[in-house]
């Protein structure tokens, strides 16, 4: 059986002697099921949802400055977002190499119902390398927004092809996404194979697509904003193509010039669509947000509205006759009407496996309570008892803890308990020759060490020349107490009601020492069950512990019997010394009054 962390495997290796023998060494590698690879999982999912999260950060580098009218960068959150990311591809860094060294259980042996671990590492290389999950994860770790967007290039273009430019950093953009969200799909999926109990949690499936869709609405607000100041630095363009001003990257970083003219033609307070529309980007423009360094209120005001467009999908949206407007804004009406019809479709699937959970819970609990009434009424127990012991059973099966019918008892509290067992064996315990005549105490302690057993149909309970040790109170079911011996045949019926095994009641209680486990009768006769069989039993060791708390108590009680006698008696001792001392005073006074004067004189 391999342990969670590691199992042991032996690797052959042959020694360079002429001799040719073998000899084996022993490595550690690691356990495809184990709970080290599990941890590594669940890490590595997250850390695929955060890395996902954090690349439309850099989509916010890019702020707008009105007045110099000019595009520069948010140095601190540009350091901000290259840790991050830096951190999550060191992440995906260590599960490429682990995906090189980890062994694998082949399946096709899974199949056949064994359990083969590829521990070569050539084949576990080859399978990996070959494999469409290299791919996707060498994609997924590419740099891309680290050396596109810190740079600064969508602002230092200039010329002609300066659309043609953006339009393949806004491909570069959505094609980064492709392989890492395709990942955090993969990972989680491999996280519910091998988490079964994962994959039972609606509420993890459904924090899941929650988290979808706040990603989306994340990065749809992510790309608007970087929309936003692209078609703000088009406007400029355009004006400068239109005036005839000198071509210019519109950088911060570059000398800068007298561009005050672009206040008329590109106006967002008083917009001229006939000059040049800003579409569903002008909100952006004219709550200044392209201007703001406050990272906190831009990302919220950007996520709102990926959020709220994905939500109405995309309906309330004014658009311009711009190609690439309208194609995103067709994206958000798509892709949010997709989303919907897949949580729609989840949120059914969640509701009917809760509500047939549900039922299957309300399907246990009615059989569990028929199965309880059941054994109550068997038991005959009476009513006071059953009102008793019906709320606790119902209070725990809703709670879902689970209630064994065939060990009622221990879900009771002791008292309860201890009540059942007395009124149920107490009857049974007085038909016992060895136990008539015997005191209350004695029977009731009997009674509390009394544990249920159950036996299947036709299982022996003891043969015949082992030791004996126990003794049966049967409750339900038929036992067949038979012996063989010597060719004679003698069979008896044991049924509810009856007992078996008394012979160790003479072993533990008619011996004036403590018995001896060695000591044990010897079954003279076989018992085997011949229905299922319920009965309380009497072990030989708790039998032992009721001799050794009997003989306590008793020579408790004769020690104090004995120290009360001692009592007794020296207090008669000391009141004859002290009715003797009070005749020889008597005396001595007596005797004094006679040699008086007075006497004398009398």
């Amino acid at each position: 059986m391999r342990n969670d962390q590691d199992i042991e495997g032996q690797v052959s290796k042959t020694d360079g002697d002429d001799s040719g023998q073998k000899r084996r060494t022993k490595k550690t590698i690691i356990d495809p099921d184990g709970r080290l690879l599990l941890w590594w999982n669940i890490m590595f999912a997250v850390s695929c949802a955060i890395a996902v999260s954090v690349d439309p950060l850099f989509y916010y580098l890019p702020l707008i400055n009105t007045d110099k009218k000019c595009v520069w960068l948010d140095k601190r959150l540009k350091i901000v977002a290259i840790a991050l990311r830096s951190v999550t591809d060191f992440i995906y860094l260590l599960n490429i190499i682990l995906q090189f060294i980890c062994p694998y259980i082949d399946e096709a042996s899974r199949k056949l119902g064994r359990t083969e671990v590829v521990t070569d590492p050539r084949q576990i290389a080859k399978r990996y390398f070959f494999s469409r999950y290299f791919v996707i994860d060498v994609l997924a770790i590419l740099p891309l927004p680290q050396v596109l967007f810190t740079n600064n290039i969508f602002s230092k273009v200039r010329g002609s092809r300066v659309l043609d430019k953006r339009k393949f950093l806004n491909a570069v953009g959505y094609f980064q996404y492709a392989p890492r969200v395709l990942r955090i799909y993969i990972s989680w999926m491999n996280l519910t194979r091998t988490a079964s109990k994962l994959a039972r949690l609606v509420w993890v499936k459904a924090a899941f697509n929650f988290f979808l869709y706040i990603l989306a609405s994340h990065v749809i607000g992510a790309f608007w904003y970087l929309f936003s100041v692209q078609r703000e630095t088009a406007c400029w363009r355009k004006a400068c193509e239109i005036t005839g001003c000198i071509s210019t990257s519109f950088s911060c970083n570059q000398p800068s010039s007298d561009h005050a003219f672009l206040d008329d033609y590109c106006s967002v307070q008083t917009p001229n669509t006939t000059l040049f529309d800003f579409g569903i980007f002008l909100e952006a423009l004219q709550s200044h947000t392209l201007e703001s360094t406050n990272f906190p209120r831009k990302l919220s005001n950007c996520f709102w509205w990926g959020l709220r467009n994905l939500s109405s999908f995309g309906q309330n949206l004014r658009t311009s006759t711009y190609f690439w407007e309208n194609f995103f804004t067709v994206y958000i009406s798509i892709f949010g009407l997709l989303l919907f019809l897949y949580f729609i479709g989840n949120l059914q699937t969640y509701i009917q496996l809760a509500t047939e959970r549900s039922e299957e819970i309300i399907k246990n609990m009615r059989v569990k309570e028929r199965e309880i009434e059941l054994w109550i009424f068997r038991n005959q127990l009476p009513s006071s008892t059953k009102q008793e012991i019906m709320p606790i059973v119902q209070h725990m099966l809703e709670e879902k803890k689970d209630v064994d019918v065939q060990n009622l008892l221990s879900h009771f509290p002791i008292e309860l308990g201890r009540k059942i067992k007395r009124y149920i064996c107490l009857p049974m315990l007085k038909q016992v020759p060895q136990l008539q005549g015997k005191s209350e105490q004695l029977l009731q302690l009997i009674c509390d060490y009394l544990k249920p057993v159950h036996y299947n149909q036709h299982s022996y309970i003891v043969r015949e020349g082992e030791p004996l040790d126990v003794m049966l109170f049967v409750t339900q079911g038929i036992i067949w107490n038979f012996t063989t011996n010597n060719g004679e045949r003698s069979t008896k019926c044991i049924e509810k009601g009856s007992f078996y095994g008394e012979e160790l009641l003479d072993w533990g209680l008619e011996r004036s020492a403590l018995p001896k486990l060695s000591d044990l009768p010897i079954s003279v006769k076989t018992a085997k069950t011949h229905t299922k069989v319920e009965a309380f039993a009497l072990m030989a060791n708790d039998l032992r512990t009721i001799v050794s708390r009997r003989s306590t108590e008793t020579t408790s009680h004769v020690q104090a019997a004995s120290a009360v006698q001692a009592a007794f008696r020296r207090f008669h001792e000391k009141k004859n010394e002290r009715s003797l001392q009070l005749v020889e005073g008597n005396k001595k006074i007596e005797m004094l009054s006679a040699l008086s004067p007075k006497g004398k004189r009398s």
